[in-house]
């Protein structure tokens, strides 16, 4: 017994001196800057409106905004400067952005006057059922496991865009990426959401569940933080653009074409050495992906779904986002006098806040993938339709979402009462995550020649990355529901309803505005708030922009585990302290955020005046930059 304890006395003793030593060898580690960058922050700060004659970009962070006007400036058109500025936005923004994301397009041709959606999301690999979920023990998908990873979209969708509409080569477009992937751009506080605020022990754990993530971000040093303006780069993911470039130049060198060479970036992802040291991750890491999934794997363009507002028409991507929420939101007020409400009064937002949850849920009931779900949207999109739904307006808080109405279709889901009483605490933990709304970000773009791309894309950091890649393969597949009777239900094959969408708005048949948002279930709401703001309130699209939020969280999150807060308001702080009082008379559950959330999303509008000039605005909130020619 004696030994025992004296053998238990020595293994404590030499335990103690390794925590010891580690902690010496810790405190003289380096955890300062490496290499601070100069930059003005653009987060939580008033922005101008800017105006221009001939082109303007705004889209998540500055640096993107540059490579699209440099695009545009040199004779290229608005898809190329679309792919440039989302390469960009992959390297600059990639904890919401990351490269290959998801990447919902709306596109205007001018040459024909037609908009065009493009599908933006990827397919679920053909090996994922709810019953293999199911069979793991899940009722939800894990956020942070291999499996809720999606077949990437953005290859294919930037290769599209090229391909038809667009005028110059993948190695043009891309080397602003590469070289700024490869020389560093400064750390800006939208990078500091997420792996950027981990303390010392969640770096180090980050660092042992995800060991290629922590060496990307965190620059072969996990020790150290990352530091506001400190220099950041992604090497690898240089070195993958690169690699997608040589296929194309490899091509062109023996007097291919430019749509073949196209084809070739594009089979390098889907089919050559990319896609090998993907399949070689997945079969190592026990993932879906498998070969047929990558090589198969399409977008394509779509009809648009459309809704009206008095003179402007709503276009916007099918059932594998959730853009119908915000055209039958409006289409829910249409008629009802908003202005003599007066702007973000009591009465204003609760009226617009029953609306939009009427919408969402319908969204929740009917809409899903349109390759799997027969959405009705000749019922659903109609005005006859609205004017139902306006019928079930109270004069208090719903509480609850209301019942969605009722249309006669085999993929409607009307069982949504249990999903409607689930309640997420509301801790500020909670409400500060950055996995909540954080994912996302935008880019809109207008040529000299009149043709507007605006795409909102998607995905971050929080499942593993392809070792030597710089490829994040994102969490998509958590937008799915396990729910077989769910028009949202996972199937082999299938897309998600993702969060994600873009606007174009038409006024009297010409085109008007696009514009996009991150924020996962505020994008709808901040985007009727934003049109609202101008239409309503004589607002300019800046102002617009830029004026406070409100955000409804009572229907169920589209992420799993797809909680929600019935009859739950929050509130940017001016905003609450403006009303706040009358909506609580009104029954609402309120929460007060700070004045320009980051939470309540982040707009870019382009706005086309009567007389030619284009009108570009960049909220506040994030990073957002403006541009305009």
């Amino acid at each position: 017994m004696k030994r025992f304890l004296s053998i238990l006395k020595w293994i404590g003793i030499v335990l103690l001196s390794l925590v010891i030593l580690s902690g010496l060898i810790y405190a003289f580690l380096p955890k300062g800057p490496r290499d601070l960058m100069p930059h003005e922050d653009l987060t939580q700060v008033s922005k101008t409106l800017v105006t221009g004659e001939n082109f303007a970009a705004v889209t998540g962070t500055p640096w993107a905004t540059e490579a699209a006007i440099a695009i545009l400036e040199s004779g290229g058109n608005a898809y190329d400067a679309a792919v440039a500025a989302l390469l960009v936005l992959n390297v600059t923004n990639g904890v919401h952005a990351s490269f290959p994301c998801i990447a919902p397009v709306m596109i205007y041709d001018a040459e024909t006057g037609i908009v065009r959606s493009y599908i933006g999301a990827g397919k679920a690999p053909a090996g994922a059922s709810i019953e293999r979920f199911r069979d793991r023990g899940w009722e939800t998908i894990s956020p942070i496991d291999i499996w809720s990873q999606l077949l990437p979209a953005s290859p294919d969708v930037m290769i599209a865009l090229m391909h038809d509409y667009g005028t110059l080569s993948f190695t043009e477009v891309a080397a602003p990426a590469i070289q700024i992937a490869r020389q560093g751009f400064p750390v800006h506080k939208l990078l500091l959401v997420g792996v950027g605020e981990f303390g010392v022990f969640e770096r180090l754990g980050y660092r042992v569940v995800f060991p290629y993530n922590s060496k990307v971000w965190f620059q072969d040093e996990w020790w150290r933080p990352i530091h506001l303006h400190d220099r950041m780069r992604f090497p690898d993911l240089a070195n993958t653009f690169e690699e997608m470039a040589r296929a194309e130049q490899t091509v062109l060198e023996r007097g291919g074409t430019r749509q073949e060479g196209l084809q070739a970036v594009r089979d390098a992802f889907y089919q050559g050495s990319v896609a090998e040291k993907i399949l070689a991750f997945h079969q190592e890491k026990d993932g879906l992906f498998t070969q047929e999934d990558l090589a198969n794997y399409s977008g394509g363009w779509e009809e648009p779904i459309t809704g009206s507002y008095e003179d402007f028409t709503f276009y916007t991507n099918d059932g594998w986002s959730q853009g119908m929420v915000g055209p039958l939101a409006l289409q829910i007020l249409e008629g009802i006098d908003l202005k003599s409400m007066g702007h973000n009064s009591a009465l204003y937002v609760h009226t617009v806040t029953q609306a939009i949850e009427l919408a969402m849920a319908d969204r929740d009931a009917y809409v899903g993938d349109p390759a799997y779900v027969n959405v009705p949207w000749d019922v659903l999109m109609s005005k006859e339709y609205a004017a139902q739904r306006r019928q079930l307006m109270t004069d208090h808080a719903f509480g609850p979402l209301p019942p969605p109405g009722q249309i006669s279709t085999i993929s409607g889901n009307d069982s949504q009462g249990e999903l409607y009483s689930t309640r997420l605490p509301l801790t500020q933990e909670t409400l500060s995550s950055p996995r909540i709304g954080q994912d996302t970000t935008q880019l809109a773009i207008i040529d000299q020649w009149g043709n507007v791309v605006v795409m909102t894309p998607s995905d971050f950091p929080w499942t593993p990355m392809v070792p030597s890649t710089g490829i994040n393969l994102g969490n998509r597949m958590n937008q799915f529901r396990l729910d077989p009777d769910d028009p949202d239900a996972l199937a082999p094959g299938k897309r998600p309803r993702v969060t994600p969408h873009a606007i174009i708005v038409f006024k009297d048949d010409l085109f008007y505005m696009a514009y996009s948002t991150p924020g996962g279930d505020m994008q709808p709401q901040a985007l009727v708030q934003v049109f609202l703001n101008m239409q309503v309130f004589g607002m300019d699209v800046q102002q617009a922009v830029s004026a406070p939020r409100f955000y409804s969280i009572s229907a169920p999150s589209s992420f799993a585990p797809h909680e929600a807060n019935p009859g739950t308001l929050r509130l940017e702080a001016d905003l609450y302290e403006l009303s706040g009082n009358d909506l609580q008379a009104l029954g609402y559950t309120l929460v007060k955020d700070t004045v320009w959330h980051m939470d309540y999303g982040s707009v870019g509008a382009i706005v086309l005046g009567e007389d030619g000039t284009i009108y570009a605005a960049a909220d506040p909130r994030w990073e957002t930059s403006a541009i305009a020619r």
